[in-house]
């Protein structure tokens, strides 16, 4: 093996991919009043009771992580003279990316010997762990380190994320929606449509009157932009809406059936700034298409 490869439990993958490809997980942190919770095992993440909690009134609030947890997780890979790629969140929505950077830096300067290599995903959820997957073709391709990270510091720009949301109280209240005047009529049954732009924030583009119209949209998304749908990976992240996740993997394949269509269930930290009926879709475009 050329390197190891690294990412956050943002990355949302389940078990048997993290098994496939032999990634090291380092978990990120959720606070449900003063109790820390982690999720390094997705497949086992209780998540109908956690989002039941959530719109039963329980605020979960999340932080930064301090860089000693990466060097935690990373230093025992360098030990066994590994270089290391990472994948992280992205930068402009978690600040963890930067205590990657603090923590990477710090274990360079005392194994000068080894490389480390970082790649902000500029994304959440599967956006994340679509790059996650990449990284390991190419590392089984047998390309380098340095040959992947610049690889994904270019496709990253080519996966395109699209959601929405039950209620924006979430995003606004973690401040993780970049135009947060953006008003949306909640009692009139009025959906947002969000993405994560080029430079890894979340932005606010349209209403949909209706859940049904809004799932839609999501499909109009993929049919309108996805490139060779049919030799890539799709991704569907939801928050406790599993019967809207598999409404829309149909509605996909009636478009253009996928390579693969992975479906999971949105993990705890980044779920919690969707909120219950948060709803997620991943796919490849062209290099411009986080301007759509």
């Amino acid at each position: 093996m050329s390197f190891a490869i690294v990412t956050d439990t943002s990355a949302n993958l389940p078990g048997d991919i993290i098994k496939k490809y032999d990634v090291k997980v380092v978990p990120l942190s959720y606070y449900v009043g003063e109790n820390e919770g982690i999720c390094l095992d997705n497949d086992k993440f209780d998540s109908r009771k956690f989002y039941d909690d959530i719109r039963n009134g329980a605020v979960v609030t999340t932080s930064q992580i301090v860089p000693e947890r990466y060097i935690n997780y990373i230093e025992p890979l360098i030990k066994e003279e590994k270089d290391i790629l990472f994948v992280g969140m992205s930068s402009s929505i978690s600040g963890s990316f930067g205590s990657a950077k603090i923590a990477a830096k710090q274990l360079t300067e005392k194994y000068s010997d080894r490389k480390i290599c970082l790649v902000d995903s500029l994304g959440a959820s599967l956006g994340e762990g679509l790059l996650v997957i990449k990284a390991a073709e190419c590392r089984e391709q047998s390309m380098s380190l340095e040959e992947t990270k610049n690889f994904l510091d270019e496709y990253k720009y080519k996966i395109y994320q699209v959601f929405t949301v039950d209620n924006l109280m979430y995003l606004r209240r973690s401040g993780r929606i970049s135009n947060v005047t953006a008003l949306m009529g909640t009692m009139l049954n009025i959906k947002p449509m969000l993405k994560g732009n080029k430079e890894g924030k979340i932005v606010n583009f349209g209403k949909i009157r209706g859940r049904k119209q809004v799932i839609k949209n999501l499909a109009q998304k993929y049919e309108q932009l996805a490139v060779k749908p049919q030799n890539q990976i799709v991704g569907i992240s939801h928050a406790d809406c599993e019967d809207d996740a598999f409404k829309l993997a149909d509605l996909i394949c009636n478009v253009c059936k996928p390579k693969k269509i992975l479906i999971v269930t949105h993990e705890p930290v980044t779920g919690s700034h969707l909120g219950p009926g948060g709803l997620a879709l991943f796919f490849e475009g062209q290099n411009n298409v986080r301007d759509n």
